[in-house]
């Protein structure tokens, strides 16, 4: 066979798609369960898997890795960053902060988002630790105070005078590293005052939380270098704590494969919409990769010069985005409750998508916010979920069973079942009947 395979992926919260084209020309599309564990470990190597198997006559088994010589490039969207961030299962992660701004980020920018509301509910931080840098920095303010005579002069990256008032204490702060990282943390954010423009505090905090053993570490003047520093180290925490699981899903992804994919063009899509080389994607630039796939996807198949709205209804979450003959971008967005100053493409997000939950509580019917996911799904993919938005389109005919593959079931081989939807309909209103009943009797 001459040539290689070429695929793009977009794993999602409920299903991944695949899409390949072979040597030939000929292009094969599957979807999978994006969690199936009972089946597979992962889904974009499972489908790769089949598809190569498929086409090329060769068995491959599931528990060896793949050949990788065979694949040409991969691109990827995905919403690994984005359920972690929505479920709070990022790397337990600290804050590395200038002496005296320990609360800084707790009190963020005092916004109120509901300001009405009686009861107001903070947002949580998504750090576990503080750690106070006994170091700082200073703008020079010539004429107007006499640092000059006390403290050494610097310049910041454009050449703007600062005093150094307090160089960074080292021995201290490895002393305190080094019992953070004892603690089981393995991530930490560096956010110093004034390190969009004099980067060498946060460099040598940076070295220091790399000796004492941290995995990683965000700085950052290198992930957002802008003043403000609420906005800035609100997207070195999100970094932080988002970067360390990437690395690890994108580690035991190439790991399905010979020589850990070497030699093969991998590109993960970014929230701009943009490409990045997989060992440089990150956290903060992760958030809306899989969105924004969608959004890059029909603004280039849209015929006409006339806006289109995207609407893209998953399991999890439904996205909205639009397009009208250039790609929408915002600089500063909020996605559960945090906070991150970096380019994304203007995608607004509901949670509620095919795998809400339906429920009857309280005397009335409720969907979501809670999610079936992709395991154990909705009843119909048989794996005893409960009753879900998807549910409800396949008892109203909207879901037609025959035109979606048979991937469902324990045995990851079944078509969806109509029939255990509609019994747990039943049981449903069973029991909404029996509370009716009650009423009646209680009224008599």
């Amino acid at each position: 066979m001459h040539g290689k395979f070429q695929f793009a992926i977009d794993r999602g919260g409920t299903f991944t798609d695949i899409y390949a084209k072979c040597p030939s020309g000929k292009v094969c599309v599957m979807k999978l369960l994006s969690v199936d564990p009972d089946n597979y470990p992962d889904a974009p190597r499972e489908g790769i898997r089949r598809i190569l198997e498929k086409e090329t006559g060769v068995t491959m088994p599931a528990t060896e890795p793949m050949d990788s010589s065979l694949i040409e490039w991969i691109r990827m969207g995905t919403t690994v960053a984005t359920n972690a961030l929505l479920e709070r299962k990022g790397e337990r992660m600290a804050l590395i902060v200038t002496k005296g701004f320990k609360d800084v980020l707790y009190i963020g920018n005092q916004a109120r988002p509901k300001i009405f509301d009686l009861e107001i509910v903070t947002p949580g931080v998504l750090y576990e630790e503080v750690v106070e840098a006994d170091c700082r920095v200073v703008p020079a303010m010539d004429g107007r105070c006499c640092l000059s005579h006390k403290y050494q002069r610097v310049e910041g990256k454009t050449g703007e005078p600062l005093y150094v008032t307090q160089p960074l204490d080292s021995a201290h702060l490895l002393s305190q590293l080094t019992h953070l990282k004892a603690r089981g943390i393995n991530s930490v954010a560096v956010v110093l005052m004034h390190s969009y423009t004099y980067v060498e505090d946060e460099l040598l905090v940076g070295k220091l939380a790399e000796q004492a053993g941290f995995d990683h570490v965000s700085l950052s003047h290198q992930v957002m270098p802008m003043v403000r520093i609420v906005a800035r180290g609100f997207t070195a925490c999100a970094d932080a704590y988002l970067t360390p699981h990437i690395k690890k899903y994108i580690q035991g992804f190439a790991s399905g494969f010979k020589d850990n994919l070497k030699g093969v063009n991998v590109l993960f899509m970014q929230s701009d919409g943009g490409l990045t080389p997989m060992d440089l994607f990150n956290g903060s630039r992760a958030v809306l990769s899989g969105p924004a796939g969608g959004v890059v996807g029909y603004a280039v198949t849209t015929p006409g010069p006339d806006p289109v709205i995207g609407f893209d209804m998953g399991g999890t979450s439904t996205d909205v985005s639009r397009y009208a003959g250039s790609y929408e971008h915002v600089f500063e967005s909020t996605t559960a409750g945090v906070t991150i100053q970096a380019p994304q493409l203007d995608v607004n997000t509901v949670a509620a998508g095919g795998g809400s939950c339906l429920f009857f509580r309280s005397g009335l019917f409720v969907v979501g916010p809670e999610s079936a996911g992709a395991h154990p799904g909705p009843v119909c993919y048989c794996k005893g979920g409960p009753l879900t938005v998807t549910d409800a389109n396949l008892a109203l005919g909207r879901l037609l069973p025959q035109y979606f593959p048979r991937i469902f079931g324990p045995d990851g081989q079944q078509p969806l079942d109509k029939a255990a939807t509609l019994a747990e309909f039943h049981k449903l209103t069973d029991q909404v009947i029996h509370f009716i009943d009650i009423l009646i009797l209680n009224l008599v």
